[in-house]
């Protein structure tokens, strides 16, 4: 009788479990992007009008807000947001867009040449600087220090914390190499000459590949090439650790913005890294954005940028896949908030309510914290926040 009674308490303990799990409450984090360094593109009032409406739909957990150096914006935003008990981040790019506020060094790559960028709009470049150089990391943190942290913020969200991507070609991701960053791969074991010339010996075949699972990501043929990329995340996601532990030491939260988890290691993003000095990471899972960021677009440039390099999948940017990258970054220890596009533009982000819908209901089916709603709420029509009133727990 006593086994049969402790078998029952235990199953009805089990089951209370799994229920406290399937109603845990996701939340939605909402970007509100001002613009460049200058002049904003909205005002307080029409901010806190669109946020206002939006947590009627939804429940608003944070606004990543920025990168204006308006101070009075945040401010009067702030004042609102906390009211509402809503927490308030400052979107704060660290390894690009920052060229008009700081005197940066840029990145270069393995030929000591500066990537091409690109060139989305305006205040949005895409050109990158070194990501090692002390100068640079203290730049950041002194734009916090010196502009905005009298300004209200509960926290920062890191965004353009890699190199530059296939945007620019091999180039782009074959870097940095200035002397800095040689010397930060040589204490990883990486000899950047030779590197070099493997690929010059090995030309696309250097980047094949003899496989891809989501846990493991792309395994590189070439030891040479495996090496590299391995290090090159320690370089560069040690740096942003490093950025990131600076700002946490000021009582600041830290949200960071990553690609997905099989293009990361291309841009330097080592998320087991990163997860470890982060409050909650944010990887762009983008399936219907043609620019920077974007999964399919990025992964077409890659094959386009090594067309002999064998071994890619013909991955198909459909919910199936989502799941295989909301499964790979289940295991990293932080806050998880997926990024799903909700903005509309008929040629960049062609995304529909049936998007939105199907990508954010893949995302909290993971039992996740919430997910960030990207990039712009100002620019999201509220036709695509309408199926997510019934996600509302």
């Amino acid at each position: 009788m006593k086994k049969i009674v402790l078998f029952i308490v235990g199953l009805m303990t089990l089951v209370a479990c799994q229920k406290q799990q399937e109603q845990k409450e996701a939340g939605f984090i909402v970007q509100v992007s001002l613009g460049g360094w200058h002049s904003p593109n909205y005002t307080a009032e029409q901010i806190i009008g669109r946020i206002d409406t939006v947590s009627q739909l939804i429940p608003v957990q944070k606004v990543i807000i920025g990168w204006s150096q308006d101070k009075e914006i945040y401010r009067e935003v702030g004042r609102y947001l906390h009211d509402k008990n809503i927490r308030m981040l400052l979107w704060l790019p660290v390894f690009a867009e920052t060229e008009d506020v700081c005197d940066n060094t840029p990145a270069v790559d393995l030929w000591g040449e500066v990537p091409t960028n690109y060139d989305l709009a305006a205040g949005e470049d895409f050109r990158f600087n070194c990501p090692t150089d002390p100068k640079n990391m203290a730049n950041i943190v002194h734009l916090y220090d010196s502009l905005f942290s009298d300004c209200g913020f509960d926290g920062v969200f890191l965004d353009r914390i890699r190199t530059q991507s296939f945007v620019s070609g091999v180039s782009g991701v074959l870097g940095c190499g200035c002397p800095l960053c040689v010397e930060r791969f040589a204490a990883e074991g990486v000899d950047i000459e030779a590197v070099k010339a493997e690929y010059k010996a090995k030309g696309d075949a250097f980047f094949s590949v003899s496989g891809y699972t989501p846990a493991e990501g792309f395994s590189f043929e070439n030891p040479i090439a495996a090496a590299y990329f391995k290090a090159k995340g320690h370089v560069v996601s040690n740096s942003v650790a490093a950025v990131a532990d600076t700002l946490r030491s000021r009582g600041l939260e830290v949200g960071m913005d990553l690609y997905a988890p099989f293009m990361a290691p291309f841009v330097g993003q080592d998320y087991a890294i990163l997860a470890r000095h982060a409050d909650f990471i944010k990887p762009m899972l983008y399936r219907q954005t043609f620019a920077p960021a974007g999964m399919g677009f990025e992964y077409d440039l890659l094959r386009k940028a090594v067309p002999a390099a064998t071994g890619y999948p013909d991955f198909k940017m459909d919910v199936d896949f989502l799941h295989s990258q909301l499964e790979a970054m289940e295991p990293y220890p932080c806050g998880k908030y997926p990024g799903i596009e909700i903005n509309y533009k008929e040629v960049v982000a062609p995304t529909s309510p049936e998007y939105v819908e199907e990508s954010l209901k893949a995302v909290l089916g993971h039992n996740f914290d919430g997910a960030v709603l990207s990039w712009n709420i100002m620019r999201a029509p509220l036709s695509h926040l309408e199926p997510l009133k019934p996600l509302r727990k």
